[in-house]
């Protein structure tokens, strides 16, 4: 991601050096989800710029308009790369999240069994207009 980065603006850099390891460590889930959130964002926004670059070329095929959008793959391709970074530490935490949380819903789950209402019986249910006209 390194070579990437020499096109980025300082904000986008801004935004790449918070996936530093000791800064995503840092961060809760709450705050990597917002960080998924606005790096998504960033993707998006580059991917649809050399899209539409590559679609004003003379060529229509993607091959032909791949030289012509440098800067914008660039930083498309930079921000791909961040937000499988980010992805993959959010799935991190939210995985050690559930499970550290796991005890705590298996005893509420079994605590509440059996106090719930029970399901209505088949017969309970209101007959439907076929049911009614068959059985008179």
């Amino acid at each position: 991601m390194e070579n990437y980065l020499r096109g980025l603006k300082e904000s986008e850099q801004d935004l790449n050096r918070e996936l530093q390891p000791a800064r995503l460590g840092a961060l809760g889930e709450e705050d990597l989800l917002a960080l998924h959130r606005r790096v998504r964002q960033a993707r998006n926004k580059h991917t649809r710029n050399y899209r539409r670059k590559a679609a004003a070329a003379d060529q229509c095929a993607r091959g032909a308009s791949h030289p012509k959008g440098g800067k914008f793959r660039h930083r498309a391709e930079a921000f791909e790369e961040a937000l499988s970074i980010v992805s993959a530490r959010l799935a991190a935490v939210a995985r050690l999240e559930a499970e550290r949380r796991r005890p705590e819903r298996l005893t509420r789950a079994q605590a509440s069994r059996g106090t719930g209402q029970r399901a209505p019986a088949l017969r309970s249910l209101p007959r439907t207009l076929a049911q009614a006209t068959r059985d008179g």
